[in-house]
C-alpha cells in the first residue's frame, strides 16, 4: 500500500516494492496529479524504455532522453508548455529523473518519480543536479508529488548504482557535522527536523549487515533515500545531505569527470572529511560500512593519485562558495592538503 506522508505541507505519495510499477497508471488517475491522463512521460535508456513500453496509458505521450542538462530539460519545460498536459513523470536513473523535476518546474507541472536504481538522494529531493556547459550544479526545484521504487527493477540494475546509494546516504552523517560546525563557528541557523530526518536515514544503513541483494535492505536503502530527500525539502536546501564530502565530490566531477559513480565519490567524501575532522567514531563506522558494501575508501579505489585527489580537495570549497564546513573552516594550504591526504591513505591504505 502507498504510504501518504505530509512534510511542509507538500503531499508525498510513496509506494517501494516489487511490482509497483503497475499501479503507476491508477496513481496518475489520482485528482491531483490528473483527471484524464493528460501526462508527458520522459524516460531515460535501458530500463526507463523498457518500463514504457509495458505502460497502458491511453493519454500518455512518450518522451526518451539520452542526457541530463540544463539545455535538454528547458528545451523539454518549453515543449510542455505548448502543450497540454496535466503532469510530467520522470522514469529512470537519477540523472532522467533530476530531468524531469527540472523540467516540470519549469513548466509549473506536478511530476512523478519512478525510480529503476537507488544510486543517490535525487528520487525525492527539492534539488536537481544536472550539467551546463560541462559542469554540473545544483538547482532548486519542486518536490515530486509521488514517487514509486519498484525492487524488480532495482534488482536489475548496476550492483555499483545501488552500492552508490549507500555511499551517499551516510555521507549524511558528515554533512550533519558539518552543518553543526557551521552553526558554532559563524551562528548558522540549523533545522533540527531535517537534521533528524538525515540522521535518521544515515543511521538506518550505516550498521546493517545484510547487502543490495537482499529486499529488506533494498526496502531500508530506498527509505532511507527518501527521506533524505524530504531532510532537504525541510530545510529548503541540500544543507543536512551536502557537506564537505559533497564539496570534494563536485570537483572530482569537474577535474577528473568519469572517475566514479555519485555515492561511491559521497562515500569517500564523507570518511576523509570525518578523518579530517578527527571525530574516530564516525570515521570507524563509515570505514566499517564502505567495507562491507565493497565501496571504495581511498583515492587509490577511485583510480586517483594522491596529487589529484588533493587538488580535489583544494578545488572543493570553490563548488559551494556559501557553504561552511570543515574544509573553509581548516582553510590549508596546498602543502598542507597534500600532508593529509598522504597521512589519510596511510591511515584507510590496504
Amino acid at each position: 500500500m502507498p504510504l501518504l506522508t505530509r512534510v511542509v505541507g507538500t503531499p508525498l505519495t510513496i509506494d517501494i516494492g516489487a511490482g509497483t510499477v503497475a499501479g503507476l497508471a491508477p496513481l496518475l488517475a489520482d485528482r491531483r496529479i490528473s483527471s484524464g491522463g493528460h501526462v508527458a512521460v520522459v524516460v531515460g535508456p535501458g530500463l526507463g524504455e523498457e518500463i514504457a513500453a509495458t505502460l497502458q496509458l491511453e493519454n500518455a505521450e512518450i518522451r526518451h532522453t539520452e542526457g541530463g542538462g540544463v539545455e535538454e530539460a528547458t528545451k523539454l519545460a518549453r515543449e510542455l508548455r505548448e502543450g497540454f498536459y496535466d503532469a510530467l513523470v520522470g522514469i529512470g536513473g537519477g540523472r532522467t529523473i533530476d530531468l524531469a523535476k527540472y523540467a516540470a518546474s519549469l513548466s509549473g507541472l506536478p511530476m512523478v518519480a519512478v525510480a529503476t536504481s537507488l544510486a543517490h538522494d535525487g528520487i525525492a529531493s527539492p534539488v536537481a543536479s544536472l550539467e551546463d556547459h560541462g559542469r554540473k550544479g545544483s538547482y532548486g526545484v519542486q518536490m515530486p508529488i509521488a514517487v514509486m521504487v519498484d525492487l524488480d527493477y532495482v534488482r536489475r540494475s548496476d550492483p555499483a548504482l545501488r552500492r552508490g546509494g549507500v555511499g551517499d546516504v551516510i555521507s549524511n552523517l558528515s554533512a550533519i557535522a558539518d552543518w553543526r560546525l557551521a552553526e558554532r563557528a559563524r551562528g548558522e541557523e540549523v533545522d533540527g527536523v531535517a537534521v533528524t530526518f538525515a540522521r535518521t536515514a544515515a543511521t538506518s544503513i550505516v550498521h546493517r549487515d545484510d547487502g543490495i541483494d537482499d529486499d529488506a535492505f533494498l526496502i531500508a536503502l530506498a527509505e532511507a533515500l527518501v527521506l533524505s530527500g524530504l531532510a532537504m525539502a525541510t530545510a529548503g536546501s541540500s544543507r543536512p545531505c551536502s557537506g564537505g564530502d559533497h564539496e570534494i565530490l563536485h570537483a572530482i566531477d569537474h577535474l577528473f569527470p568519469g572517475t566514479a559513480h555519485h555515492g561511491e565519490l559521497a562515500g569517500v567524501g564523507s570518511l576523509f572529511t570525518s578523518w579530517l575532522r578527527g571525530d574516530a567514531k564516525m570515521a570507524r563506522d563509515i570505514d566499517a560500512c564502505l567495507t562491507r558494501h565493497e565501496l571504495p575508501r581511498t583515492p587509490a579505489d577511485l583510480g586517483l593519485t594522491l596529487e589529484q585527489f588533493a587538488a580535489a580537495v583544494v578545488d572543493a570549497p570553490g563548488t559551494r562558495p556559501d557553504r561552511y564546513t570543515i574544509l573553509e573552516h581548516l582553510d590549508l594550504s596546498e602543502g598542507e592538503v597534500g600532508d593529509r591526504v598522504r597521512a589519510y591513505a596511510e591511515a584507510f591504505g590496504r
